[in-house]
């Protein structure tokens, strides 16, 4: 018994790569993430923002979302408090005085690993765009001759570790970034890149 069509998969992958790394809220997000607190706690977001996709690609393919898509309210609470969140964090680093170690960076902005992984996880749930997206995309990859139950997990696994190469990424070269900028010496500049990007994402997310 098949638990997948192999020849959908291979068009799948790609497809969903390039999807992926299409620049996107959580993409820059975890730019921004990357440039202000480094690399490795901006996992902690990812964690957060990996469960949200899987549970917006999960409940996508089931029907769930066509539902939750009826009653904007919910979304429109989530919206409004995540991009209010990332509003605030934003404005304490343009607020910051040049310390960009990572343990000064935590402690200037009091954010715990938690509140990053609930940030990347509020970014991921909140946006009704991804909902409709996934509800378009992924129907035309089940193949109805095969059990759902065996091809869907595969399907949000290789969903997952698409984005989480594609948060990788992007991460790194905002790590990358805020490295060449301590070398210089301008760090008060890469607070403010990192901040406006930040207060940016909060206000897309509010607005879509």
């Amino acid at each position: 018994m098949d638990f997948i069509n192999l020849s959908l998969l291979a068009i799948f992958i790609p497809t969903f790569f390039v999807v992926s790394i299409t620049p996107g809220m959580c993409m820059t997000l975890s730019l921004s993430m990357g440039m202000s607190i480094g690399l490795k706690r901006t996992l902690y977001m990812m964690y957060g923002e990996l469960l949200g996709v899987g549970i917006v690609a999960t409940l996508s393919v089931i029907g769930v979302a066509t539902l939750m898509l009826q009653y904007p309210l919910v979304f429109t609470v989530l919206k409004y408090a995540g991009g209010a969140y990332l509003i605030y964090l934003g404005i304490q680093m343009w607020l910051s005085k040049g310390k960009m170690s990572l343990s000064s960076t935590a402690q200037a902005f009091n954010v715990s690993n938690k509140s990053l992984a609930f940030q990347g996880f509020i970014t991921a749930i909140a946006n009704p765009k991804g909902w409709a997206f996934f509800i378009a995309l992924l129907p035309p990859f089940i193949d109805k001759d095969i059990s759902m139950t065996s091809q869907l997990p595969i399907l949000i696994f290789m969903i997952l570790v698409l984005e989480f190469i594609c948060l990788l990424i992007y991460a790194t070269g905002g790590n990358t970034l805020r490295r060449l900028l301590q070398d210089t010496s301008n760090v008060r500049l890469i607070n403010k890149i990192a901040g406006t990007m930040m207060m940016g994402i909060g206000v897309w997310l509010a607005l879509t």
